[in-house]
């Protein structure tokens, strides 16, 4: 079972390890949106926005819904963006530890300057 789980969580990141399909969950973080809007929002070319969105599709991280000639995209699980969130936060922690660090070597390099060391 736990290799199920890890072979899953690999998978699922595998399947977000590209910054445009990241771009494409947070356009969907606000409910569903057309194909056409996604790749007018995502600045990308419609064969590009296709082969992303199929990944997603394929990892159960996106669903679609078709209205005539409109196929409208939503995430599937909100869980998916808690996800998403907890990263960012991760991010800004991890800034904040490096700009600390580069703030004290800063300060490092004043004082040798001053003292002559």
């Amino acid at each position: 079972m736990q290799d199920a789980l890890r072979r899953f969580k690999a998978e699922f990141f595998q399947a977000l390890a590209h910054p445009t399909r990241i771009a494409i969950i947070d356009l969907l973080r606000d409910g569903e949106l057309s194909a056409g809007a996604l790749i007018e929002r995502l600045g990308v070319e419609q064969a590009n926005a296709s082969q992303h969105l199929t990944v997603l599709r394929a990892k159960h991280i996106v669903v679609n819904r078709k209205v005539g000639n409109q196929v409208f995209y939503s995430v599937r699980d909100r869980l998916i963006l808690e996800v998403l969130d907890v990263m960012k936060r991760y991010f800004y922690a991890h800034l904040a530890e490096s700009q600390a660090m580069f703030d004290d070597m800063k300060d490092e390099i004043k004082s040798e300057a001053v003292t002559g060391d």
